[in-house]
């Protein structure tokens, strides 16, 4: 555990925080290391090999509060035993137990219809902090002790670190096929416009499906990058290659027609990067994952990087050492369906440590924001366009003050010119209050 250890104590002070300060912070109860550090967070049970991985490991509700701050594990005091700081509040724990997801190894019966964790049962929401990202409260409360010893630790700064503008490539056109037209033109018969839509686009071109909104996406991302910059801002496009079973994976990408062809030539021209979105069957066989990966890299003609999973069906902890057998350096899938916020309790990209084997990993997750159907759907939080509005914009405000990363996901279907929707209207709105910082 040493070496999860210490990344976490850097994960918590900040990369622009020396390794010489964090070396001054031990997480120990051996009384004889006491006079090596500065500061030393005493462990709770957590890691105890007669509770790890049981339920008995769970933290109790309601949690405890440290500085105004809720802690998992330890207890809320802090003391002076000679020179040295003694921190009772376990925030090593308390972190661990967050960015590894381990509340869905020990709670694997707490699945959904698609075996994907529920979010509304998951301690993040059931405490309470599913829209306050809680690790970055610990580090800001372990660099307050570090000055209050007369150590250097300054704040990051107060700004977007990173915004990811993605969108996953479920299904490329409405009409553009002999079903998808015919399905048109019988709802026609009691909508009269759709009939329409479904002819012109079958007939007059990819440009006139209503669903063909990858332009106007990647322009309106562009816009941003612009003012952002390319190294803060980056557009992806999750591309699905495989599922050939599953009904969650129809209709199926067929990646030689003109239609795919197009839209991966405009891809390339908006600078957009091409990430693998992983079947639904892959999500169940995660030995499909680096086959669908050697087809999307023919197709690419590049080392595809970047994974979402189909469905966010990231179902167990243990599948992600599928994507880094597969060649995946960053993961996207981080976030819960039916809840936006902080799945992990972070804002920020973060190295998958695995809750089974507790070894630190060279895969990077990059916890997911918001979803745009996690606001809209009747299962989910089912919000107006306006509460979406103002919890988005809490949302980009709180990563914004942990320097954090954004991570948003909105679908080319999502955004139709259809005044049934608000999606259309929400993401422009969001990426104006974007442009305005």
């Amino acid at each position: 555990m040493t070496e999860v250890i210490q990344y976490i104590i850097q994960f918590l002070l900040g990369d622009h925080i020396s390794r010489e300060v964090a070396s001054l912070i031990g997480y120990t109860s051996n009384e004889k290391e006491f006079q090596n550090h500065k500061i030393i967070i005493t462990p709770s049970a957590f890691f105890d090999k007669s509770v790890y991985g049981l339920a008995a490991s769970l933290p109790d509700l309601p949690l405890q509060i440290w500085e105004d701050t809720p802690i998992l594990f330890g207890k809320p005091i802090s003391e002076m035993i000679n020179d040295t700081l003694h921190i009772h509040a376990d925030i090593i724990a308390s972190t661990y137990f967050l960015i590894t997801r381990y509340e869905e190894m020990v709670r694997r019966d707490c699945r959904d219809i698609h075996g994907r964790f529920i979010g509304k049962e998951s301690l993040p929401v059931r405490a309470g902090f599913i829209d306050s990202p809680l690790v970055e409260e610990y580090g800001m409360l372990l660099r307050n002790e570090l000055r209050k010893m007369g150590l250097e630790a300054p704040e990051p700064a107060k700004t977007l670190k990173k915004v990811y503008l993605t969108h996953d490539l479920d299904q490329l056109a409405h009409y553009r096929n002999i079903r998808g037209m015919l399905g048109g033109l019988l709802r026609g018969i009691s909508w009269p416009k759709e009939g329409h839509k479904a002819i012109k686009s079958f007939f007059s071109g990819l440009k006139f499906d209503p669903w063909y909104t990858y332009p106007w996406l990647f322009t309106l991302g562009n816009s941003l990058k612009k003012v952002m910059g390319s190294g803060r801002c980056e557009l992806v496009l999750f591309v699905r290659s495989g599922g050939r079973i599953k009904k969650e994976d129809a209709p199926i990408l067929l990646i030689h027609t003109p239609d795919f062809v197009s839209l991966m030539k405009l891809a390339r021209n908006k600078r957009v990067t091409i990430g693998l979105h992983t079947s639904y069957e892959a999500g169940l066989s995660p030995n499909l994952v680096s086959v669908e990966r050697k087809i999307l890299n023919r197709i690419t003609k590049k080392k595809t990087l970047y994974n979402r999973n189909h469905y966010l069906s990231s179902r167990e902890p243990e599948d992600m050492e599928m994507l880094i057998k597969a060649g995946i350096t960053d993961d996207f899938t981080m976030g819960y369906a039916d809840m936006a916020g902080f799945r992990l309790g972070t804002c920020k990209a973060v190295k998958w440590i695995n809750p089974i084997t507790r070894k630190l990993t060279s895969l990077t997750l990059h916890p997911m924001t918001v979803m745009d159907t996690s606001l809209s759907d009747k299962r989910y939080m089912y919000l107006n366009a306006f509460d979406a509005y103002a919890y988005c914009t809490r949302l980009i405000d709180k990563v914004e003050y942990w320097n954090g990363e954004l991570v948003l996901l909105w679908h080319n279907t999502s955004v139709e010119k259809n005044p049934k929707l608000y999606h259309r209207e929400l993401y422009q709105d969001i990426i104006k209050y974007l442009l305005e910082k």
